[in-house]
């Protein structure tokens, strides 16, 4: 029998998830809450307000398999109660999502099971922390503890900019957020997103990626949610890959079972390539924003497959494939993202676009009025390509990009550069 799939989320993430899935000989029907513009050409979207109102939905309309896209709802248990209604769910529950729900968890598990991070320390009263600060070599991280929409993490130059950090976050620049801070040393390499699924028992790699996090060309400018992605990372070799998994991901999925919270779902690990070899950055609880892009339009394994196997405990049957050549997403954001924008503008030619071969454009901050594709958010679109080659991919991006019609939006022109430069 065919399955009937809710995938919760409304971003850039959400609908490359759903158009994967809707490529599944396994699925019947997509649904997806919110959802976005886009989202509603693979799937029917629907407004559920809430945790009680997803669970009515789902039995209303017998729900085979839930995958939450946004770390709140993990953080928030929501895991947790649709497995105790009956549904399979791809995504871990409250106790396992405190990898991504809290900063100080993570880093402790990591010193008590020898996986290799930044050396580290937890502060929940300002003076000792900024006492602390004040003894330690800069530049320096100082990271709020809880979620904070990726902006709670600071690396400051100098004890000034250390002092002013702390100064700022536990007057409650983060909210709760940032009522525990972790300060930590700042590693020195090349960042990479890496990709684990897991079911609570074992895991299997699932692709990596690099992001842009700068606003604007050759990392300029304010940090942002991501203005763009390829995969996969030029810098992993099948030896560091190996390492990341024996030294990192295994040893976390491990502990977390031993810990009593297994993890099912997928293990998104922001790592740092340094002269002793890979550490952990920071665990993501959900897949990236818009590392998902590039992964999905490379991805050549029945998707929902692979997401019902970490639901039901069975991965260790499963193996991933993906498209031996390269990805690129350019996320096209509003002017002023990542400050205040505009919403509510109109975005023209993405027929045209999508006609470019290899192009994928998923929507993320986009609504529907009359025919007409809506701005409704910060970052836009990702305007995807697949090539052969990463300056393949990127040239197919651009051109898509460029049949684009949007004044008041903007992207970064360089997406990849990194990559291209060194090939």
């Amino acid at each position: 029998m065919r399955k009937r799939i809710l995938v919760i989320g409304g971003g850039g993430r959400e609908h490359a998830l759903c158009w994967k899935l809707k490529q599944s000989p396994q699925v019947a029907h997509i649904y997806c809450a919110p959802g976005n513009g886009g989202c509603r050409e693979v799937a029917e979207c629907v407004a559920l307000a809430g945790l009680e109102e997803t669970l009515a939905f789902c039995k209303a309309n017998a729900v085979d398999l839930v995958a939450i896209g946004p770390e709140q709802p993990l953080v928030d248990g929501w895991a947790d109660a649709l497995r105790r209604a009956g549904f399979a769910v791809f995504g871990p529950g409250k106790a396992a999502a405190q990898l991504e729900g809290s900063k100080g968890f993570t880093k402790a598990l990591c010193g008590k099971y020898g996986i290799p991070t930044a050396a580290y320390q937890t502060f929940t009263e300002p003076e000792s922390a900024k006492r602390h600060a004040r003894g330690q070599r800069f530049p320096l991280v100082i990271k709020a503890d809880g979620l904070a929409a990726g902006k709670g993490v600071v690396i400051a130059a100098s004890e000034e900019d250390a002092v002013a950090a702390l100064d700022s976050m536990f007057a409650g620049a983060f909210g709760a957020a940032g009522q525990r801070v972790v300060i930590e040393e700042f590693l020195e390499g090349e960042e990479v997103s890496f990709f684990a699924l897991s079911d609570g028992e074992t895991a299997v790699e699932f692709g990596h990626a690099q992001d842009h996090k700068r606003a604007f060309d050759r990392d300029q400018g304010p940090n942002t949610g991501g203005m763009g992605a390829y995969s996969p990372a030029s810098c992993m070799t099948d030896g560091l890959r190996a390492q990341v998994m024996e030294t990192i991901i295994l040893p976390t999925v491990a502990a977390m079972k031993r810990e009593g919270m297994p993890f099912q779902g997928v293990l998104f690990a922001g790592l740092m390539l340094t002269r002793e070899g890979p550490k952990l950055l920071e665990y993501n609880a959900r897949f990236g924003d818009p590392e998902t892009q590039a992964l999905m339009v490379r991805l050549e394994s029945d998707l929902y497959a692979l997401l019902s196997a970490c639901a039901e405990g069975k991965l260790g049957e499963m193996e991933t494939r993906f498209h031996p050549g390269a990805a690129l997403c350019v996320v096209m954001a509003a002017d002023g993202y990542p400050g205040s924008y505009r919403q509510g503008t109109r975005i023209y030619g993405l027929e045209e676009a999508a006609a470019v071969p290899g192009v994928m454009i998923f929507h993320a901050g986009t609504a529907r009025e009359g025919g007409e594709v809506i701005a409704t958010g910060g970052r836009v679109l990702g305007v995807t390509a697949r090539g052969g080659t990463i300056a393949e991919a990127q040239s197919r991006a651009y051109q898509a990009v460029d049949r684009i019609v949007w004044p008041e939006g903007f992207c970064r022109r360089d997406i990849g550069w990194r990559a291209i430069a060194a090939a």
